[in-house]
C-alpha cells in the first residue's frame, strides 16, 4: 500500500485551507502557489472535496473555498477517500480473489487476513486524525522554529557586543 500524490496534495491542500479559515474564501491560485501543487490538479481535487461536501465554493471577486465543516469534524480518511485514494493494502482490493480460482486452496492468499487487518488499523487511524489536530501540530510548529529563531538571533546580538 502507498500513499499516492492525490491523498498527500489533498491532505496538504486542506491543511493550507484550513490554517486561513475565517479570513474569508481561499483561491485555489493561493494554495498552488504556496504549496507548488498544479492548479489543474487542484481543481480536479477540489471538485472531489466539494461533491464529498468537505469544502465549500464561493463564486465571484473574492471567491475561493471554504471549509464546509468544521475542521474538527473533517478526518484526513474523509479527505483520502473523498479525492478516490485507495487505502488497501490487499493485492486483490479486498475482493479475497488474489490467487486463480483453481488453485489449492481456493482465491484467497496466504496473507490476506494480515493485509486486511492493515487496512483496517491504517482507516481506523486516518479517522483518527482530523484536520483541526493537523492545523494545531502545524501551528506548534510554526511556534517552536520562531522561539529557535529567537534564541538564535539573541546569541548574535550577544556575541556581537563582545566582539565591539
Amino acid at each position: 500500500m502507498r500513499l499516492t500524490t492525490k491523498g498527500r496534495f489533498a491532505v496538504t491542500a486542506m491543511i493550507d485551507l484550513a490554517l486561513r479559515q475565517g479570513k474569508g474564501p481561499v483561491t485555489l491560485s493561493a494554495i498552488s502557489a504556496r504549496q507548488e501543487i498544479s492548479l489543474s490538479y487542484l481543481e480536479q481535487l477540489f471538485g472531489k472535496l466539494r461533491r464529498h461536501q468537505i469544502v465549500e465554493s464561493v463564486r465571484g471577486p473574492g471567491g475561493g473555498y471554504n471549509l464546509a465543516r468544521k475542521a474538527e469534524n473533517v478526518t484526513v480518511a474523509d479527505i483520502i477517500l473523498a479525492v478516490d485514494e485507495p487505502l488497501d493494502a490487499t493485492q486483490c482490493s479486498g475482493k479475497e480473489n488474489c490467487r486463480s480460482p483453481d488453485h489449492e486452496g481456493g482465491g484467497r492468499c496466504m496473507t490476506h487476513d494480515l493485509w486486511s487487518t492493515l487496512n483496517a488499523k491504517m482507516v481506523e487511524y486516518l479517522d483518527s486524525v482530523s484536520l483541526k489536530d493537523l492545523v494545531e501540530q502545524k501551528h506548534a510548529q510554526q511556534l517552536a522554529q520562531q522561539k529557535k529563531t529567537l534564541e538564535q538571533n539573541v546569541v548574535v546580538i550577544h556575541r556581537s557586543h563582545l566582539i565591539a
